[in-house]
């Protein structure tokens, strides 16, 4: 987007414009841009509202209701922390006591918004200038937000009497030339380069970045606690924090956040941390299967849930727990689970296990009359779908296996899926 369209947008009758539109449908998008010129709308207005009411229908999975107020990117909305999330990082910054504190690339100002929410003071820069406009106008509400277009590495933390710093350096580039960027797994190579973030908690202990949850452990800062956090089993972003900010000392862990409906219409949110450095047991498969949430994985934690889980490994390198009995964390259901921990896995029955071999796999589910089948995989080259066209599966029944690596050799488990746990 640039300036001269974003400033036709904020325009009374833009912005009227977009709040008259209809729910946003793909398959009406061209018939609307279409009416909307014939009725005398410029072709760029037009296309920038549907645009937005787009933009706006992705947004509501991060923001809920808060979208319908909003301007977007595509890239900044990609990369735009869930409120629920952002509300999360300002309780840190609160729980350290901070009041001040400098968002140093703050895009369309999601975390902007939850910070300025709790109340705390936010200088929310960015370098694009067309991007700080829209985070400006996302934050108007909140007299808290000072937005500026400028270099956040640039501001003089100690004049400013900043107390806490956050970033969300860009981890995607440019394409070029209208391509869709693309996105950049190298830490050194984000905008800001994470060093340069890193090294300002010399001048403001109290650092937070948010960075991809695909970021390494290798190389990730000692004085840091590093989280990873997931929303109803997605793994939505890892974070670094330091000094203050690391309130249960370096290290890494896991949250995961669940959230539901209940039967009033109230909406609630289920949390577990998971943390510590646990040398898991390895054993054959038992009589159940558990698949830890992606944020434990990812934050390298399975032995720590196979101890909470109350059991052990089915090989070492494989993120599958197997236990002799069911695991008793407290479930996640919506009629009964009110304050209740998040689950930190999903769990199976196993019916049965066998060496993975397609003619004895193909028989095996022929004798049962299996027709439609959910294949779960790890630790196995076998590609799911292909292997679904090679089972060439004509009955009746449904089925759940489970192809992975058992103390080294390929495995088919039948498993019955039980829930999270």
């Amino acid at each position: 987007m640039d300036a001269a369209i974003l400033s036709k947008l904020l325009s009374p009758d833009g912005w009227a414009l977009l709040g008259a539109l209809p729910p946003y449908d793909e398959r009406q998008a061209m018939k609307t841009v279409t009416a909307l010129r014939a009725k005398g709308v410029a072709p760029d207005l037009a296309a920038a509202v549907v645009t937005q009411s787009r933009l706006r229908t992705r947004a509501r999975a991060k923001f809920g209701d808060f979208a319908d107020g909003m301007l977007f990117t595509p890239d900044g909305l990609e990369q735009a922390t869930r409120l629920l999330v952002a509300a999360l990082h300002a309780r840190r910054y609160l729980d350290a006591g901070v009041s001040v504190l400098a968002d140093l690339t703050c895009g369309i100002g999601a975390d902007s918004l939850a910070f300025a929410g709790t109340g705390l003071r936010v200088v929310a820069t960015d370098l694009d200038e067309c991007t700080a406009a829209i985070a400006q106008w996302n934050l108007r509400h909140f007299p808290e937000a000072d937005v500026r277009h400028a270099d956040g590495l640039g501001l003089d933390l100690r004049a400013e009497g900043i107390e806490g710093v956050y970033a969300d350096p860009a981890r995607r580039v440019s394409g070029g030339s209208g391509a869709r960027s693309r996105r950049v797994f190298d830490p050194r190579a984000y905008e800001p380069p994470l060093d340069s973030v890193w090294a300002l908690r010399e001048t403001v202990p109290a650092v937070g970045i948010k960075v991809g949850p695909g970021i390494p452990h290798d190389g990730l800062p000692e004085d840091a606690e590093t989280q990873w956090v997931s929303v109803n089993g997605d793994v939505v972003e890892a974070g670094l924090w330091f000094g203050p900010l690391a309130l249960d000392g370096p290290g890494r862990s896991a949250l995961v956040l669940r959230t539901f409906t209940d039967e009033d219409g109230k909406e609630h949110t289920l949390s577990r941390t998971v943390r510590g450095d646990v040398v898991p047991d390895v054993g054959g498969v038992g009589q159940y299967l558990y698949e830890p949430d992606g944020a434990v994985i990812r934050a390298g934690l399975v032995g720590q849930a196979a101890a909470e889980l109350g059991g052990r490994l089915v090989d070492p390198t494989i993120a599958y727990v197997t236990t002799d009995s069911p695991a008793e964390l407290p479930s996640a259901r919506p009629t009964d689970s009110v304050g209740a921990p998040a689950p930190i896995a999903t769990g199976y029955r196993v019916l049965d296990t066998m060496p993975f071999g397609l003619k004895r796999l193909k028989a095996y589910l022929r004798d049962r009359n299996v027709g439609r089948i959910t294949i779960k995989k790890r630790g196995t080259a076998v590609v799911p779908e292909q292997l679904r066209k090679q089972l060439v599966l004509t009955g009746t029944e449904e089925a759940t296996i489970v192809l992975t690596r058992v103390a080294g050799n390929q495995q088919v488990l039948l498993v019955e899926p039980l829930g999270a746990v």
